[in-house]
């Protein structure tokens, strides 16, 4: 889960971070009071989970409280890349002395925990790592050892900040460190790190990702979730605890086992260029050992789909057996009732199919059609879908 910065803002706060004095605030009046309560000049910011928010209008200087409500209302509504601003951060203006980069990210690839430093920052991150790979440290973390005062000198003195800022920097990074273990993290990003004309460091803008698979150890972080701006669809898979991700398309994907709905994503969209260019609609990984309650958990939330047009229930059995995903599916359509309007076709394969296929031939749905191939299905799929768009 991504957070606005604002969130980001009040996380570092809690864990000793320094940052401006601010609040989020909903409408403008709620950004007079806050830049009232500053006093002085304050920044007004879009909250928006996207970057280039300075090139579309959505940060702006204010010289006092009056002026802090009219740059709320000029960037309060406005559309920046698809995201609409909702709410504005205000926070105290900083004078900046200089502008540096620092994060702690997930590093997938060596399965350990990475450090990126740079004295060049306030720039886009992306375009310096590619353009001048050596003004960007980057020093593995052990997630055992940890990153202490020692650790942080090292990794600043290799991104080369200054000599004379890099103990205070040094107490700012391992806090930074506290923050992202104890929030349970994959990327903590302070861009700009800066010192001001009083050689004090301070996070002025942060970027943090929280991970959801920690939520069970992390309760406060459901609080985080902007239920304005999430896919109710998503929301309706996450509380009924599916591996659901909304997509694009017309053809809605149920799969038990990652690599089979990725697989499956990838035939629908080979087979959808031959029926005017139906694409999956979705992701839905029921699991493993899925259940047949589960199955009809799916399919409710992918038929409550506008945009799905049939629906591909690819299953090969294995630890969930054929027998209880055809149970699922018929019962989910007796839940489903006349709700259920839209065609299902349905490969199974593996452990228990001939008893899976036969309750499905028993039931013998109008909505559902059987097919004994991945690629036949995924076609069939594709052109009940093109039929139905």
């Amino acid at each position: 889960m991504d957070l606005y910065e604002y969130q980001a803002r009040d996380l570092f706060a809690a864990h000793d971070v320094p940052v401006l004095p601010g609040a989020v605030a909903n409408n403008p009046d709620e950004a007079r009071a806050t830049a009232e309560k500053i006093g002085g000049q304050v920044v007004v910011k879009a909250q928006v989970k996207t970057g280039g928010r300075g090139k579309a209008g959505g940060v702006k200087l204010a010289q006092n409280a009056d002026e802090a409500k009219e740059k709320a209302e000029a960037i309060l509504g406005l559309d920046i890349k698809g995201h609409i601003v909702h709410r504005v951060l205000v926070a105290e203006a900083s004078d900046i002395a200089e502008e540096y980069y620092f994060s702690f990210l997930l590093d997938r690839a060596n399965r350990t925990f990475l450090a990126m430093a740079s004295a060049e920052g306030g720039v886009e991150i992306e375009q310096l790592a590619v353009e001048r790979p050596e003004a960007l440290a980057r020093v593995a973390v052990d997630p055992i050892a940890g990153v202490d005062k020692a650790k942080a000198t090292e990794i600043l003195t290799q991104g080369k900040f200054p000599a004379e800022v890099v103990d205070e920097a040094a107490d700012v990074v391992v806090k930074l460190w506290e923050a992202f273990v104890s929030e349970d993290a994959t990327l903590v990003e302070v861009n700009p790190l800066v010192r001001d004309p009083q050689d004090k460091i301070i996070a002025l803008d942060g970027k943090v990702t929280l991970d959801e698979n920690a939520g069970f150890r992390q309760p406060g972080h459901a609080e985080l979730v902007d239920k304005q701006a999430e896919d109710p669809l998503e929301a309706k898979a996450k509380a009924k605890d599916l591996n659901y991700v909304k997509l694009e398309g017309q053809v809605g994907i149920i799969g038990n086992g990652a690599g089979l709905v990725m697989s499956t994503l990838d035939v629908v969209a080979y087979a959808g260029e031959k029926h005017g260019g139906m694409k999956p609609a979705n992701f839905l990984d029921i699991g493993g050992g899925a259940s047949a309650e589960v199955m009809a958990a799916g399919l409710d939330v992918i038929l409550g789909d506008d945009d799905v047009k049939s629906v591909f229930v690819n299953v090969f059995g294995g630890i969930t057996a054929c027998d209880a995903v055809a149970t699922g599916i018929v019962e989910a359509l007796k839940i489903l009732g006349d709700d259920a309007t839209k065609p299902l076709v349905v490969r199974l394969d593996g452990n228990n199919v001939v008893e899976g296929r036969k309750i499905l031939a028993d039931a013998n749905h109008p909505l559902v059609t059987l097919v004994d191939t991945m690629d036949n299905a995924a076609d069939k799929a594709a052109e009940l879908a093109a039929a139905g768009a």
